[in-house]
């Protein structure tokens, strides 16, 4: 499903269509503006974009530990919507500082990434991750999910090396996008169970501790990357592969969002949309995997989108544009236009979109292993990951191949 040159000739995105819709609408605005965002930094070298704004003003939010951090993710998601646009230049100034920061890590490893780094230029080397003074202890702080590495944000990074490596030729990308992958055998591998890769480190250098944990929406992640590396890779992405056979078992028509820290045992304790909803996207993903997204609908469902967890109390919006893009990969593209149109309705002053509908949205999970609560929510902020995901629902394209839906 393209869409028309003539509309979106300012994202260098090219196709067919003879009247703008929903996604030809939301994808130009979501083009301009993440193209917007790498231009407004002067010159030409690396950059990471910040990844939340202000809900009342384009700008940076006003809480520390956001307002300069550049989430890994979603710079993934940023270097792929913008090479979907078209927009090659900006997509290759994310990229290069993502490849630069699996170079070299300032604790000396090399392939590690890690959540969160500082926004704007990169000239220093090796990459800092996030930080930021807090003037009323008057020192320098960190935040230990920040710079800690997830699994899954890992296998982002390395499917968008993957993007540029497809898009330049380029055999540095691919082999950025291998050191990665070689970085999440050697770190998460565990046959425990249902086997695949667990969720990473958190922590403090000198003092991460091991995320023992499986994540469903992580083994995902993995077989897309391990089968985008070619048949070298074929064991560890059937070791992820078997995991989601595993959990779809358990689950008897949708995705557990993966097990508990025993890495054993199946997690039923909240449910997610993203493992309902990625794994239909990956290649050769067998039909009955489609019943997760009827799941989904009854599970997630809320007016206008979906919601991240089944307590079904308000949109998310980055989720709600992976369902678009999941509806037009299963063929129902009124539901995917739908999804568009409320899409349009989140687009911010600045002009990223919205994280969510409604003030604050829970997901039922914890942000780190000293959690006591369920602390990890999603604000009404301008996020970059929602936005990007969005462009790529809009155009049609699939992350995990890397290609445009047939």
């Amino acid at each position: 499903m393209a869409v028309g040159a003539a509309l979106l000739a300012s994202t260098g995105v090219a196709a067919g269509a003879a009247q703008a819709g929903p996604a030809e609408d939301l994808a130009t605005k979501g083009c301009t503006a993440l193209a917007a965002r790498v231009d407004e930094i002067a010159g030409r070298g690396p950059v990471f974009l910040r990844s939340y704004d202000s809900p009342f003003a384009p700008g940076p939010t006003s809480e520390p530990a956001l307002s300069n951090a550049a989430f890994t993710y979603d710079n993934a998601l940023a270097i792929m919507a913008l090479s979907a646009c078209g927009r090659k230049a900006q997509a290759l100034r994310i990229g290069e500082a993502l490849l630069d920061a699996v170079t070299l890590d300032r604790a000396g490893y090399k392939g590690r990434l890690r959540n969160t780094y500082r926004a704007g230029a990169q000239k220093q080397r090796p990459i800092p991750p996030m930080g930021w003074w807090d003037v009323t202890e008057n020192r320098w702080l960190e935040d230990p999910y920040q710079v800690g590495t997830a699994t899954g944000n890992v296998a982002w990074a390395g499917l968008a090396l993957l993007t540029l490596a497809d898009q330049t030729g380029e055999k540095r990308f691919r082999e950025g996008a291998a050191t990665l992958a070689r970085w999440v055998v050697d770190n998460t591998r565990d046959p425990r169970g249902p086997g695949g890769f667990n969720g990473g480190v958190q922590g403090f250098d000198g003092q991460a501790r091991p995320l023992t944990w499986k994540s469903t929406e992580h083994n995902t992640d993995l077989v897309a990357l391990f089968e985008r590396l070619g048949p070298d890779w074929s064991g560890p992405a059937g070791e992820a592969r078997r995991f989601l056979d595993a959990l779809w078992t358990a689950g008897g028509g949708h995705f557990p969002i993966g097990t508990a820290p025993d890495g054993v045992t199946v997690s039923t304790a909240t449910s997610g949309l993203d493992a309902q909803l990625w794994p239909i996207l990956l290649r050769g993903a067998p039909e009955e995997w489609r019943a997760a997204l009827a799941y989904a609908e009854r599970a997630h469902g809320v007016e206008g989108g979906f919601d991240f967890n089944d307590d079904r109390d308000g949109l998310w919006v980055e989720g709600t544009a992976q369902a678009a893009l999941v509806y037009r990969a299963v063929g129902r593209p009124a539901e995917a236009d739908r999804l568009f149109a409320e899409l349009l309705k989140e687009i911010s002053p600045g002009g990223l979109l919205f994280a969510t509908r409604p003030a604050t949205l829970t997901t039922g999970l914890a942000i780190g292993p000293e959690s006591r609560t369920d602390d990890f929510l999603y604000f009404r902020r301008p996020h970059l990951g929602a936005t990007g995901w969005a462009v790529l629902a809009a155009l049609g394209w699939n992350p995990f191949t890397g290609r445009t839906l047939p």
